[in-house]
């Protein structure tokens, strides 16, 4: 498993989201900027099973089968100092990665499962950072600042404040 350089331990008591696949975990703050770039997890894949991860024989209903429950863990253990936990996942059903992590962790990491607050399908492969904190943040009730187009940035109350 890989992580940010920085860490998770910025999380501690922190509200943070993560979107989750099945071969990479990014995690966020809502309140990130650029100077604190998201952490990374990543499954190992010592069998090279991303090229394939599901298959027929064997598997009638032709769900996604776990390679060891490391990665699971690993994305368990750097979400476990925040305070809060917004999900994000792709899929829908036994394929979502989101899904099955929740399912870990309310059997193996219930401290875990107690933090997460929802678990969110949203399209994780094409949003940018900049969107998932922006979810994030109107998610947990912090509205993001606007664009007010004329090259500010603020909340409702700056809209009617002119310069």
């Amino acid at each position: 498993m890989t992580e940010h350089p920085a860490g998770t331990e910025r999380f501690r008591g922190e509200q943070v989201v993560a979107a989750i696949d099945f071969h990479h975990t990014v995690i966020y703050a809502p309140d990130a900027t650029t100077a604190q770039p998201p952490s990374h997890v990543a499954a190992a894949d010592p069998r090279g099973y991303f090229h394939k991860i599901s298959h027929r024989a064997g598997n009638p209903d032709g769900t996604y089968e776990d390679d060891s429950s490391e990665y699971w863990e690993a994305i368990g253990d750097a979400l476990a100092p925040a305070a809060a936990i917004l999900l994000l996942g792709h899929g829908k059903g036994k394929a979502n990665a989101s899904h099955k992590f929740v399912a870990y962790a309310e059997e193996h990491r219930k401290d875990i499962a107690a933090k997460i607050v929802a678990d969110v399908r949203a399209d994780i492969d094409d949003l940018t950072n900049e969107q998932v904190v922006q979810l994030a943040q109107r998610y947990f009730g912090e509205e993001p600042p606007r664009d007010l187009a004329d090259g500010r940035w603020g909340g409702p109350e700056d809209a009617t404040t002119q310069s």
